[in-house]
């Protein structure tokens, strides 16, 4: 696959030719090292292909899928058509399929906190989150891989992800497990029962570190499912798909923000946005970046525990940005591991035991010069209230959890007044 290549971050490793399913490095938990395969493109690749309101369509030459596609004969037009039937079939599940979401500024927002405020609007997006674009990129691959019934599909999530893997897999009529916490809400579990997936709840194990739900996916894993999930550790592929979400932002041709706010479970969206402009960069649809922050919750911050720890290693050892990041991808166990309590907030889609794509979003945060905060419940709560007041939008808690992080990195300063802030608002309120 000329310009085009699978590579893990933390060892080197890649898929051998003709790998069925190159989600995981082969590496991956034989060491202390952080495993993450990535999707490396060559100079030459056009990511923007033109107008057309599907982003899987009009960005379709950053997804691995299409490269496959093309390694194994298929044309440029009949990689379009496949997308557009499998997008009529989502259509059919879902009520509509993928389209560009809204990005703009919020004039009464704006005017409320004394800064210029965009927001990327996923609330009407396929299963009502951004969630299904990252799988996305993982189905058209399958599609285009697979001759025959392919393994069943599984996924642990407490609500948007599931939801996204149940319409897309009753789409492509895959049998799909969903590994979900007794807390899940019962219209979630309603609807995932109504898609045909299979349910499995999992209760926390006296002494078990760790999410259940996790460890049981990784049960059906090693039992021969295929991973399909939005966590990059798990299926690196997971991250093409959410690519689509900046490339929209950009191809709006709205003038450079200053500053971007995402709020972190997994950490596969942070991680989405870091790799998405660096591409853009590179690919001449943007000259600049901004400056990308990462917001989590008191009932569980990881990521930030990591970024603290490797700012003291920092300051210890003397060593620069980029050696204490090395050290710490190559000692995962050091600095990132499950939060010790059982977490809790009204932002329960963004309380992963661990950061799972840490690294990435570390390094993005380093390159581009921001940093990571924790927003407390009154915090969140507030976000949810101006943001349904000033836009309309029924963004639920975990959706407006970057405007959260963006009200205390303003209140601390880090934020300047007047400075041009994007926020996300990934998920809506059921």
């Amino acid at each position: 696959m000329r310009g085009s290549r699978l590579v893990c971050s933390g060892c080197g490793w890649e898929p051998p030719a003709g790998a069925a399913y190159p989600f995981r490095c082969a590496r991956s938990g034989s060491d202390d090292r952080d495993h993450v395969l990535v999707h490396r493109l060559g100079a030459d690749a056009v990511l923007d292909r033109g107008d057309d309101d599907n982003p899987f369509v009009r960005y379709r030459e950053c997804l691995y899928a299409w490269h496959a596609a093309r390694a194994r004969g298929m044309s440029d037009a009949a990689f379009v058509d496949l997308v557009t039937r499998i997008n009529e079939r989502i259509a059919a599940v879902d009520g509509h399929g993928f389209r560009v979401t809204p990005f703009g500024r919020i004039e009464a927002l704006s005017d409320y906190l004394g800064l210029n405020v965009w927001v990327k609007d996923e609330t009407g997006n396929v299963a009502g989150s951004h969630k299904a674009r990252h799988l996305m990129g993982i189905l058209l691959y399958l599609a285009v891989t697979e001759r025959g019934d392919g393994p069943p599909l599984a996924i642990a999530s407490c609500g948007n992800a599931a939801l996204a893997a149940a319409v897309l897999a009753r789409a492509a009529s895959r049998a799909l497990q969903v590994f979900v916490p007794p807390s899940a809400e019962p219209a979630v579990l309603e609807r995932l029962h109504a898609l045909g997936a299979t349910v499995v709840s999992c209760p926390r194990v006296p002494g078990e570190r760790g999410d259940p739900c996790v460890h049981r996916f990784h049960e059906a894993l090693r039992a021969g499912a295929l991973a399909f999930c939005c966590q990059g550790n798990e299926n690196g592929l997971a991250i093409d798909g959410g690519e689509t979400l900046v490339y929209e932002m950009l191809g709006t041709g709205a003038p450079p923000l200053d500053d971007l706010v995402v709020q972190v479970g997994g950490g596969a969206l942070a991680s989405t946005c870091m790799q998405a402009y660096a591409r853009a960069v590179a690919a001449g649809l943007t000259a600049s970046v901004p400056r990308v922050h990462t917001v989590q919750t008191r009932g569980a911050s990881p990521l930030q525990r990591a970024w603290t720890l490797v700012q003291e290693r920092r300051a210890s050892t003397g060593a620069s940005a980029e050696d204490a990041l090395r050290y710490a991808a190559a000692h995962r166990s050091s600095f990132m591991w499950p939060w010790e309590q059982v977490p809790h907030s009204i932002a329960e889609g963004i309380l992963d035991d661990e950061t799972y794509d840490w690294v990435v979003v570390l390094q993005g945060m380093t390159a581009t010069k921001g940093t990571t905060v924790v927003a407390n419940e009154e915090t969140l709560k507030e976000a949810n209230r101006l943001a349904r007041e000033t836009t309309g939008i029924a963004v639920s808690h975990t959706g407006s959890a970057g405007l959260a992080g963006l009200l205390q990195l303003h209140r601390d300063g880090v934020i300047a007044t007047g400075a041009r802030v994007g926020v996300l608002f990934t998920g809506v309120q059921r």
